[in-house]
């Protein structure tokens, strides 16, 4: 194996830790995508803490002729060059950690542009980096397993499960819409009891089915969901 940074930090650590240290895991039940109404149990570990720049730095310079503040500065450079690469369009990999990639979004308060529709088209001036992107080195991946010690942790975890069917939640929406004028995704969220994800994908199927009484009025952060009229 090629002696990286990583790995060289990675030896130190074996030699300086207690190995008897170890991670705590639970189940989460999480629902079956491939089977609507089911559900598995997925491992997760338990995320005790974080790790913070100065401790992580302060630790791995313990033993090497290389100082705090120069490991702080190197970061810090790094940093700064790996933001002015990422604004040029290029994606940074560093390797045995991982890929950086710079992701897009509209700026606050700007509507989606609809491929067909009479929107507004977006220019650079309504579009921001949103966030970056990071995907692990299987490098980083693999030396982190060979760390990990595993024990139980928590009990399962339970999901929340709707209780209603699709056909029950149409019903219950139609009576909500006969009691008030509209409603909102996260409204409708929150009464049928799903994520924001299935519960927008679901008012927005009902809109395309003519026979489901129900439609839409707005566009983008301002739509709404209504009965339609008669």
């Amino acid at each position: 194996m090629k002696f990286t940074a990583l790995t060289i930090y990675i030896i130190y650590i074996n030699h300086q830790k207690n190995r008897h240290d170890m991670a705590k895991y639970y189940m989460q039940e999480m629902p079956d995508m491939k089977n609507e109404g089911k559900t598995m149990l997925y491992p997760k570990i338990e995320i005790t803490g974080v790790c913070e720049t100065e401790d992580l730095v302060a630790s791995g310079v313990k033993g090497s002729s290389v100082s705090k503040a120069e490991a702080m500065a190197v970061l810090d450079l790094l940093a700064a060059e790996m933001a002015w690469r990422m604004a040029q369009g290029q994606s940074v990999r560093l390797e045995g950690i991982g890929l950086f990639t710079p992701s897009l979004c509209l700026k606050e308060g700007r509507e989606r542009e609809e491929p067909d529709g009479d929107m507004p088209k977006r220019n650079a001036a309504s579009i921001r980096v949103g966030s970056i992107n990071f995907r692990a080195d299987s490098e980083l991946v693999r030396e982190t397993n060979k760390q990990c010690r595993l024990e139980k942790g928590s009990d399962v975890k339970r999901c929340k499960i709707p209780k209603l069917t699709e056909k029950e939640r149409l019903e219950m929406l139609k009576k909500y819409l006969e009691e008030n004028s509209y409603i909102t995704v996260n409204k409708y969220t929150e009464i049928s009891e799903q994520n924001r994800t299935k519960a927008s994908m679901e008012l927005k199927g009902w809109t395309e089915n003519p026979e489901s009484g129900i439609t839409f009025q707005g566009k983008g952060t301002h739509k709404i969901f209504v009965k339609k009229k008669d």
